[in-house]
């Protein structure tokens, strides 16, 4: 499986690629590229998001039946590319900081900087304006750095994870498999603790370790993310959730389709679930920060729920 760093390479090369190939069978080049015909198609959904210029410049207009692949534009974004002085400020700017990133490949760091100095000749007066201006990275860009070196040399995982739907960090081993992102940043791996693939927000890892013990996840389908990470049905029961500002969590860590604010702070969710009973464990948890306002039975049952644990706890 193919980390960030790896896919981004591959498609830069598949530009060249189908501009000497028009017409390409999606079979043939994905035996070139030495992927899926699946993977080489979600390139191909990414590839008309690319262009000459992030202000509006030609996009790629490539597209496929399934059997070929078509570039419709090849003549119009070939020109040679001019860079504004902003363009080429940010990039500067952004370059200079993923190449301080730790845990990036010495290769990598080397071929960025290469490609730095090419720009900073190139920008004139923007490159100085530029190096007035610096980006650091929270915590998740180490993370980031580390499960994408563990991905590309096939290594296990440590870390201490936080999951704020039971309030506690735990302590697991994992063969990362990829990284993606949906909103947040995620990697997905085998979980050696829960013995199944999880998916981990990467600025919720409290430590990262790289472990010597060689990765080996088992053969996993990748998951369709296109729809998102979690992909409630439409036919699915509504539940309508209150909490206050110490559960405003819950709308960054449940999709949901409605997240109002109420006057002291908190949100009125509206979410969709196969399984509405499942939320009864999410409403005990919240206590004082939250509680289920419908459907009424499954309010009603949290409500019961609660009071029976009060009842224990008095025993």
């Amino acid at each position: 499986m193919a980390n960030a760093i790896d896919q981004t390479r591959r498609m830069l090369s598949l530009v060249t690629y189908l501009r000497e190939r028009p017409g390409a069978r999606v079979s043939d080049v994905a035996r070139a590229f030495g992927v899926t015909e699946a993977e080489l198609i979600g390139d191909l959904n990414v590839l008309p998001l690319c262009g000459t210029s992030f202000r509006g410049g030609d996009l790629l207009d490539i597209d496929t039946d399934g059997e070929r692949i078509w570039w419709h534009n090849v003549d119009d974004v070939a020109q040679p590319l001019r860079l504004a002085a902003d363009e080429a400020a940010a990039l500067l700017v952004a370059a200079r900081a993923v190449a301080n990133l730790p845990g990036l490949r010495e290769s990598d760091r080397q071929a960025l900087l290469r490609a730095t100095a090419k720009i900073e000749g190139a920008a004139g007066e923007a490159a100085g304006a530029s190096s007035r201006l610096s980006v650091t990275f929270e915590s998740e860009g180490s993370v980031f750095a580390d499960v994408d070196r563990a991905i590309a040399e096939r290594r296990r995982l440590w870390i201490r994870y936080y999951s704020p739907s039971r309030d506690e960090l735990t302590e697991r081993e994992v063969d990362p498999i990829r990284l993606f992102a949906v909103g947040h940043t995620y990697f997905e791996g085998w979980c050696y603790l829960s013995e199944d693939r999880r998916t981990f927000r990467l600025d919720r890892v409290a430590e990262i370790r790289l472990l010597d013990t060689p990765s080996d996840p088992p053969r996993i389908e990748p998951r369709d993310l296109s729809q998102g990470l979690v992909q409630p049905a439409g036919d699915d029961p509504e539940v309508v959730i209150e909490v206050g500002p110490g559960g405003r969590w819950v709308a960054e860590y449940y999709p949901h389709d409605l997240a109002e604010e109420l006057p002291d702070g908190g949100l009125r969710i509206t979410l969709r679930t196969p399984d509405p009973g499942s939320l009864r464990r999410l409403a005990l948890r919240l206590g004082r920060d939250g509680r289920i306002v419908s459907p009424a039975d499954l309010a009603g049952s949290a409500r019961d729920a609660a009071a029976q644990a009060l009842a224990a706890y008095g025993e």
